[in-house]
């Protein structure tokens, strides 16, 4: 078994704990040494979650290289932030084995998150560090692209492009052939009828932008 460090220790987190347990109910291949949050100011820091350790920073850099890390963030911009201050761990994609996906899904083998429930048709790609959250549909022909975060009950039609860094809340559907920029935030339950500029943030039924980022983050 492989050696497997969770990277935030919040209620995403024991979801993530919660998947790599059901993974390894089928095949037995992660053993979860610990999580570990890079924010070390936190005080009251619990010495435990879920009956697993929380690492010290102390006993996060004795770790072996070849420890796996993978990111329990819902955050894109945060979780981009890590993949790149730890950028010389390995990050293992981890797929729940409930998923319904064709032969022809491309999913990256580099940080994502893929929980119980997805549904993923044909000709789909997911880039790295993608996190599809609980009971998402995606459509055929969508690229999502790094970084991004579908929280669950997403429907994601065919056509589809999502941009890096995006952030889809709970319940929100994306029509047939919209095209969404880099770091776009799309609210709970909105419905998305036409395509988003970067940066922008987007609400309701239709989806209606509110906000725009001065200043879009750049990650690699």
């Amino acid at each position: 078994m492989k050696d497997l460090v969770i990277i935030c220790s919040g209620g995403f987190g024991r979801e993530v704990l919660a998947l790599v347990q059901d993974i390894n109910s089928v095949r037995q291949e992660w053993n979860v040494i610990g999580f570990y949050n890079t924010d070390v100011s936190q005080s009251k820091v619990p010495s435990d979650v879920a009956g697993i350790i929380i690492l010290s920073k102390m006993q996060f850099e004795r770790l072996s290289p070849n420890t796996y890390l993978t990111i329990a963030s819902g955050f894109p911009k945060v979780k981009a932030e890590i993949a790149k201050e730890l950028s010389s761990y390995n990050f293992p994609t981890l797929i729940h084995p409930s998923i319904i996906k064709s032969s022809r899904v491309t999913i990256s083998n580099i940080g994502c998150i893929v929980t119980a429930g997805n549904i993923i048709t044909t000709d789909v790609i997911l880039e790295d560090f993608v996190t599809l959250n609980l009971a998402c549909t995606v459509g055929h022909d969508c690229r999502i692209s790094k970084y991004s975060v579908i929280s669950p009950g997403v429907n994601i039609s065919g056509n589809v492009a999502i941009g890096r860094g995006c952030n889809i809340g709970t319940g929100a559907s994306i029509i047939p052939g919209k095209s969404l920029g880099e770091w776009v935030t799309v609210g709970a339950g909105a419905v998305v009828s036409k395509d988003l500029e970067a940066g922008t943030t987007a609400v309701g039924v239709p989806a209606k932008p509110i906000s725009k980022l001065e200043l879009i983050p750049d990650f690699d």
